[in-house]
């Protein structure tokens, strides 16, 4: 097996901490690192109300952009295509939804600095409808 990339277990990490963040908040993880051919969700949750399909997006501490700047149209339509190939085979009354949770990480302390959980911060138009 390949050896991981710093980058990759930074990743990791804030990965994990946005799901137990999603689950303190009272939200059930229903699939962590959901993966098709055409994409990948870092975590689906779901509270009485919404499904989400939240994006995590770690930085080092001196990172320029935002976090959530990595997560462009491209990246949107790659993350809602698996979010409808989800819900395809998992039915539910659930409203859709897509977050970005931003993790800031510094590596010298190995700590989370600060964490943002940005909802509705993308919606779905076109081919697909409005969710």
């Amino acid at each position: 097996m390949a050896k991981k990339t710093e980058a990759r277990r930074i990743g990791d990490i804030g990965e994990a901490a946005a799901a137990q963040y999603l689950a303190k908040k009272g939200y059930h993880i229903l699939e962590r690192n959901y993966r098709i051919y055409e994409g990948e969700i870092d975590i689906i949750a779901a509270d009485s109300e919404y499904i989400v399909f939240a994006e995590v997006k770690t930085r080092n501490t001196n990172s320029l952009d935002r976090p959530s700047s990595a997560v462009n149209i491209k990246k949107q339509k790659k993350i809602i295509l698996t979010a409808v190939h989800y819900l395809a085979e998992h039915e539910n009354d659930l409203q859709p939804r897509f977050d970005i949770i931003e993790i800031i990480y510094d590596k010298k302390t190995k700590m989370i600095i600060s964490m943002e959980h940005i909802e509705n911060a993308f919606i779905q138009t076109g081919e697909y409808g409005v969710y």
